[in-house]
């Protein structure tokens, strides 16, 4: 792309700004940016202008699952069929790592975040160590596909290479980033974030499959034989990832989709629950429950809204290949952007100046036929690290690795 023809699309989209320095710009730093402007998705800041309605919910009822206490009962039918899979090398493992530990006070990747005490202990150390587990149970290394950003790509990379893998064998992890999108101000302009750099930041955890059909690795899971992905978040240090009960249950089952769960700790707890609206899987977040619906209990005195999500999903890829090419709702969500002002100068608001659009894995759900729920002990599978201090903090899933015994 030539500037001609960047000034010619930025203008029919109404972005033309963004050429604003371009004359001040070096050649290279000028062929950069018009390689941003060729390689965005321009379409993504519609969604600004025409925000999708993802306030309102079709009819809502419970879903059934399966309780501990049945999982209990089964867990040897269920952890032969998963050992099976695993040993056959149909599942392979997704890591969704593009954020940064922001919240954390790191301006590194969050799986980078030392949570140790008396030694170093990283995030993605610990994260590994749990799938080393399943490789020893199995006599095989389950494959593992990274997802990592533009923004943290070459340092993610380089930390498990400087950590070599963690004692994970290298030969089945792979590398790929996720797509970005454009942040706007409140007016819907672009921002720039250098004179010759688009504001760009990751579209959401909602995207990694199309981000992996896109990275060219799909080869590789081809070559593997891949069927099944179990998808986890980056922040959760007690999950068990590929686990093979889950993997047998979720097969055995029929379902193309599998939903690691916590049972609710009381009615209002802030996460989102597994449900069926209008007769398919989705979540319901804490905040659309109506007040008897948080209350609703089964006979047996379990709320019936009890399955509580956790970020950990087990997809079908005959599924997803089927609706790779559906839509899955954009968020628009408020907010603080760094900025270049009308000056040059770059700006770090304190307030929420702006938006970023962001699609989410729990979307997905609702693109799948059958979902499984599947509920696990959330003292032993269930401590994610979002803040510092507090409620899903580094404190609190301290206490938890030690009560599983893990040396800090």
């Amino acid at each position: 792309m030539n500037y001609l023809q960047a000034k010619s699309l930025l203008e029919s989209v109404g972005q033309a700004h963004l050429l604003r320095y371009y004359d001040e710009l070096k050649e290279e730093e000028r062929q950069e940016l018009l390689r941003q402007i060729e390689e965005t998705d321009w379409s993504i800041i519609d969604n600004f202008y025409h925000p999708e309605d993802l306030s309102g919910k079709g009819e809502i009822v419970p879903i059934e699952g399966l309780s501990l206490e049945e999982i209990d009962r089964r867990k040897e039918e269920f952890t032969a069929v998963g050992q099976d899979m695993l040993r056959r090398g149909k599942v392979a493992a997704i890591l969704l790592a593009g954020g940064q530990g922001t919240r954390l006070g790191s301006d590194h990747p969050k799986g980078m975040y030392d949570i140790g005490l008396t030694r170093k202990l990283y995030i993605f150390e610990c994260l590994i160590h749990n799938l080393q587990d399943v490789v020893k149970e199995c006599g095989v290394s389950v494959p593992l596909y990274v997802m990592t950003s533009k923004k943290n790509h070459a340092e993610t990379v380089a930390f498990f290479e400087e950590h070599d893998y963690f004692g994970y064998d290298r030969s089945a992890v792979r590398f790929f980033t996720q797509d970005m999108a454009p942040a706007v101000d409140l007016n819907g302009k672009v921002f720039l974030e250098e004179k010759g750099k688009i504001s760009l930041s990751p579209n959401g955890n909602g995207g990694w499959f199309s981000s992996l059909l896109r990275s060219g690795l799909m080869e590789d899971v081809r070559r593997r034989g891949v069927e099944w992905f179990n998808v986890f978040a980056v922040d959760n240090v007690c999950q068990r990832i590929a686990d093979p009960a889950f993997v047998g249950a979720t097969v055995l089952s029929g379902c193309d989709c599998g939903a690691k769960a916590v049972s609710k700790a009381e009615p209002h707890e802030r996460v989102g629950a597994l449900c069926l609206e209008n007769g398919h899987p989705s979540i319901i977040e804490y905040y659309e429950l109506t007040e008897e619906m948080a209350q609703a209990r089964n006979a047996d005195g379990t709320l019936k809204y009890r399955y509580g999500v956790i970020l950990n999903y087990l997809f079908a890829l005959s599924r997803l290949e089927e609706i790779a090419s559906e839509k899955i709702p954009v968020h628009v969500v408020h907010k603080k952007v760094p900025y270049l002002d009308e000056n040059g100068v770059l700006c770090k608001p304190e307030t929420e100046n702006g938006c970023k659009f962001e699609t989410l894995v729990l979307d997905m759900i609702k693109l799948m036929q059958r979902c499984l729920p599947y509920e696990v002990r959330r003292e032993y599978e269930f401590a994610p690290v979002k803040n510092k201090t507090g409620v899903d903090s580094v404190e609190s899933a301290r206490e938890l690795l030690k009560r599983n015994g893990v040396e800090l």
